[in-house]
């Protein structure tokens, strides 16, 4: 152990013991091991949900409210229940794409050391 300027002997006991403490811990070690450093635009890759998959949600989502859309002008114009019905379905798919979505960029968007 390095010269501790300043810390009294009950410091440096207590230091000690934290430090023998981590040196036990593998799951630390080997997770200090393995850290890499990323770049900032590249925090997300690596996680599941994210990069390919995130844009075929996004894109499934686009083409689910296109189709909404247009049951939804179907339904309105023939009043048949059945399109009505249709509409109120890929509706309510297409809000939950979107919401998973939503939650997946505030996700990306939240600071690192949250929850405080």
């Amino acid at each position: 152990m390095k010269e501790e300027a300043g810390l009294s002997p009950r410091e440096r006991r207590v230091l000690a013991e934290i430090e023998e403490a981590l040196g036990e811990d593998s799951s630390l070690e080997r997770g200090l091991r393995t850290m890499r450093a990323r770049r900032a635009g590249s925090r997300m890759r690596g996680r599941p949900g994210h990069g390919r998959a995130g844009r075929r949600e996004a894109v499934a989502v686009t083409l689910l409210s296109a189709v909404a859309l247009v049951v939804l002008v179907l339904a309105v114009a023939t009043a048949e229940p059945a399109l009505i019905w249709a509409f109120a379905a890929v509706w309510v798919i297409t809000l939950s794409g979107l919401l998973r979505l939503v939650v997946r960029w505030s996700r990306r968007l939240k600071p690192r050391s949250w929850p405080p």
